[in-house]
Order: structure tokens, then C-alpha cells, then sequence
């Protein structure tokens, strides 16, 4: 399983989560932004592309962005993946925002754990999903 992980360097430490994450290395890839307002719908659709089962993306907490809505911004353009996804058949749940507060990187790491228990529900649910082949 892999997790994409796009990160705010105003306020977060991709070492820092590499350090503590207990997932493996081989599953979450981070990806440091000058802000996560930076993120485009083209980069969140290449992960998946690419072989991410889950992306996630880490803002300042709400009223912090130094960029003053790179956070709001992030979080409409996950929204509007999201509900690709549900379209394409992929199904929802496999991006989420993570906001940074002031539960520092340990709260980070508890939803980033949350949300890896739930994509791995989700990628058993879909292996167990077969397309009927109708005959001729």
C-alpha cells in the first residue's frame, strides 16, 4: 500500500514524520510544498496515477497560512478529487487533509494513521470487487 503524503514546510517536518512513522518507508512518499496551497488537482490525480492507493495532505491550522488561504485553498481542491474519484468508480475516502494544530506532529501522525487503516479497508474491499462479464 502506498500513501502520498503532500506536506506545508511553513509548518511541518517531513523528517520529522518519516522519523516517528511506524507504517514502513516503502508506503507513504512525501512530497514538501511551500505551502499546501500549492497543490493542484493535477498533482493529486498523478498520484493516484502513479500507483498511490491514498494521498494525503498536510495545511497550517485553519487562520496560520502565511499565505493567508493556501490551507482553504488545499482543502477545496482535495474535495474536488475526491469527488472524481467517487465519479471514476475508484471510491471516495482515499484523500484526506490533515490540518496541523496544536496537537503538534503526534496528532498528525494519529490521523495519518486513522487514514491508513481506512485506505487499507478500502483495497480489500476492492479486491474482493469483480466486474460481472456478461456472455454472448
Amino acid at each position: 500500500m502506498k500513501i502520498y503524503l503532500f506536506c506545508c514546510l511553513s509548518r511541518f517536518d517531513p523528517d520529522e514524520l518519516r522519523a516517528t512513522w511506524r507504517g514502513g518507508m516503502d508506503e507513504l512518499k512525501t512530497i514538501p510544498l511551500p505551502c499546501s496551497g500549492k497543490i493542484d488537482i493535477l498533482y493529486l490525480t498523478k498520484a493516484f496515477e502513479t500507483g498511490a492507493d491514498g494521498v494525503a495532505v498536510v495545511t497550517c491550522k485553519q487562520g496560520e497560512c502565511r499565505y493567508l488561504e493556501g490551507n482553504l485553498r488545499a482543502k477545496k481542491r482535495v474535495e474536488a478529487v475526491e469527488a472524481l474519484l467517487d465519479e471514476t468508480g475508484l471510491g471516495g475516502g482515499r484523500t484526506v487533509v490533515v490540518q496541523m494544530g496544536d496537537g503538534g506532529i503526534g496528532e498528525v501522525i494519529r490521523q495519518l494513521n486513522d487514514f491508513r487503516s481506512r485506505i487499507e479497508t478500502l483495497t480489500k474491499h476492492a479486491s474482493t470487487f469483480e466486474i460481472p462479464v456478461s456472455g454472448s
